[in-house]
């Protein structure tokens, strides 16, 4: 998920050196490839699971097809859609669904309709992300624990239990920050990549024809000769390339040629082997559908796999979990979500932050998972239905942004996009009639994080609205309270505001009730832009409102939508010639207008609605805190407004 990005990573930036970009490399192995790195645990013995309500018998010729459906299904939808096409629509080096969707909105402002249309389908698409980020931690670690079956029959009912630890270790750490374990990650990725590979090439020389199912021809075959069988073994084939959508949202943090160069170089052909290695185990033993990942190791060496599985597995929830985190943040930026309480967990490096709320939720969403379905292939059926919608909101805001940003004809979007499309909607329906079976869990998730989101963005706007009204034009109250001759104490006054062109409602009541202004009135706007990130250089723009001396001026402070929106550092980039003489940062008094929400009698939203936009309000961050305002030095004053 998406995630959507900013999962735990190493420090943004290219490096002058060969050793620089390996670190690079490893970094993204590490992170980025978790997902997908994980998969073969649980998609061939999905695909061929005698319980499933869709079986897929185990012949020769089937056992050909569908790994041929996989070698193609990863080449088609992570090389070719993502790597090669997806990941060339960045939003100033950020990527992710969420960055579509800025593109989207800055790119689509001429289009009017379509880009609303299309930006609401992305935060669909990050809704379903949402569901995504439950269900991987679930299914990954539930996976690699069910390996101890293998190694020893008799633990079966000790995999629910370790796998609740783990989870709840994997959750409680998060508040730390993953900097530490960062650099292992790696590694053991590598590790990881390299006995896979390995387990797959030993399968692949006792039953080299295997390697025929390379060829499309099988694909084609399978599809055409026996389409009702194929068809359903697609919502076990969309597994194989969960995490698509990590290498996308993590591009930010490594960059596309670190992760093109790690995916071209290292994941897959570690995945195709062992691929095709568990094809040709299955060939050559049809009781190896059980287990066939772990049945591929030799006996002695299965207990240090499961181990490593496990360790793979928690790095792929690990990456997940904190993808989720910055789409979180990313949402809120952008207006679909309340400001939520972010903490950084590194000082060092970009994008690493740790969002307790969501935190919290995702532990107990996983845990009810675990519990409801407990085991790998029951939790199949819920899976894929995340990951194909996902995968098909962002090949089709590619596609538009492709056409609206990069000018390429309409004739090959139209071509292009629909054989990608046709690919994508096929994996979509058939995962629809696992529907019944797990399906509608991903789609209830999506729905209801759908649902908070619009409606938080449709309250706030009518909110923001009424705001506007109570405040009055900020020009003409300045010329207003210039007239009037206030009394003028030392002293600067710092008013954070979300408009530009109202006055601060904080600002008006000490004007009216108290009769006094400071002797320095600056009045603070945050812009969030859809850009990750802003320069210091462009960060500010000052506002003498008409009046160059009298000690009043409106501040607009720009944030990338990825940033912290720190008011202390952003004042600090002024220059004193612009300020109306000097102001002090570290001394200053700041003001803000707090909202009180009640439910009035105008019909603005339905009242389902407004009783959810004001229960999501409680969300809220500490708005001092989300600011980076000093405790100790800011008032608040309160005020309501109906909605």
């Amino acid at each position: 998920m998406p995630t959507t990005s900013g999962s735990t990573s190493a420090a943004r930036g290219p490096s002058g050196t060969q050793s620089g970009r390996v670190a690079v490399v490893i970094g993204a192995l590490g992170v980025v490839f978790g997902d997908v790195g994980t998969s073969p645990i649980y998609t061939v013995q999905t695909i061929f699971n005698p319980g499933d309500p869709h079986p897929v018998p185990i012949t020769t010729e089937n056992v050909y097809g569908v790994v041929s459906l996989i070698f193609w299904s990863v080449m088609i939808i992570v090389t070719l859609t993502y790597v090669t096409l997806v990941m060339h629509a960045d939003n100033d080096g950020e990527g992710g669904i969420m960055a579509l969707i800025a593109l989207v909105r800055r790119w689509g402002a001429r289009s009017g309709r379509t880009a609303v249309v299309l930006a609401t389908l992305g935060v669909f698409g990050a809704a379903l992300f949402s569901g995504d980020s439950m269900i991987t931690p679930a299914i990954s670690v539930l996976s690699a624990v069910e390996g101890m079956k293998v190694v020893r029959p008799g633990l079966e009912e000790w995999v629910v239990p370790i796998t609740v630890v783990i989870i709840v270790a994997l959750f409680a750490v998060q508040r730390r920050g993953t900097g530490v374990v960062g650099g292992l990650f790696g590694p053991v990725m590598i590790g990881w990549f390299a006995a896979i590979g390995a387990c797959g090439v030993n399968s692949i020389i006792d039953h080299p024809r295997i390697l025929a199912a390379l060829s499309p021809v099988y694909a084609v075959k399978f599809m055409v000769g026996n389409f009702g069988t194929a068809f359903f073994s697609l919502t076990g084939v969309v597994l194989a390339v969960t995490g698509a959508e990590a290498l996308y949202a993590d591009m930010g943090h490594f960059g596309r040629k670190a992760i093109t160069g790690a995916w071209l170089l290292v994941v897959l052909p570690a995945l195709v082997l062992n691929y095709l290695g568990q094809g040709a185990l299955v060939t050559a033993n049809k009781a190896a559908v059980s287990a066939p990942f772990f049945l591929l190791i030799p006996g002695w060496a299965r207990l240090p796999m499961v181990l490593l599985a496990t360790a793979a597995t928690i790095i792929a929830s690990q990456a997940v979990i904190t993808g989720a985190f910055s789409l979180a943040s990313q949402a809120a930026q952008l207006g679909y979500l309340p400001r939520l309480r972010v903490v950084h967990t590194s000082a060092s490096t970009f994008g690493q932050v740790y969002l307790p709320w969501i935190n919290g939720v995702l532990m107990v969403a996983v845990l009810i998972l675990v519990f409801a379905f407990r085991s790998s292939a029951a939790l199949a059926y819920a899976y894929g239905m995340a990951v194909t919608g996902t995968i098909t909101i962002t090949t089709l805001l590619y596609l538009y942004i492709a056409h609206a940003r990069w000018r390429v004809p309409l004739w090959l979007i139209v071509v292009g996009g629909s054989a990608l499309l046709g690919v994508d909607l096929l994996f979509v329906a058939a995962n629809l009639t696992k529907f019944v079976h797990g399906a509608w869990l991903p789609l209830l998730i999506a729905i209801t994080t759908f649902t908070v989101m619009i409606t938080w963005q449709r309250g706030n706007t009518i909110v923001s609205r009424r705001r506007e009204v109570a405040e009055g034009p900020l020009d003409a109250f300045v010329d207003e309270i210039s007239k009037r001759g206030l009394v003028r104490v030392p002293g600067t006054a710092i008013f954070l505001n979300r408009s530009t062109s109202t006055a601060p409602l904080a600002l008006r009541a000490n004007a009216e009730h108290n009769d006094v202004l400071h002797e320095h009135v600056v009045i603070v706007t945050i812009e969030v832009l859809p850009i990750p990130r802003s320069s210091d250089s462009e960060r500010v723009e000052v506002d003498s409102l008409g009046h160059a001396d009298d000690g009043i001026i409106h501040v607009t402070a720009r944030f990338g939508y990825m940033e912290t929106p720190d008011v202390q550092h952003a004042l600090r980039v002024l220059e004193p010639t612009k300020t109306e003489g000097s102001i002090s940062i570290d001394d200053a008094s700041y003001f803000l207008s707090k909202i009180q929400l009640i439910k009035g009698e105008a019909r603005t939203m339905p009242a389902w609605r407004t009783n959810l936009f004001i229960a999501t309000s409680y969300l809220s961050a500490d708005a001092a805190e989300f600011f980076c305002l000093p405790p100790d030095r800011t008032l608040i004053v309160g005020s309501r407004i109906e909605v």
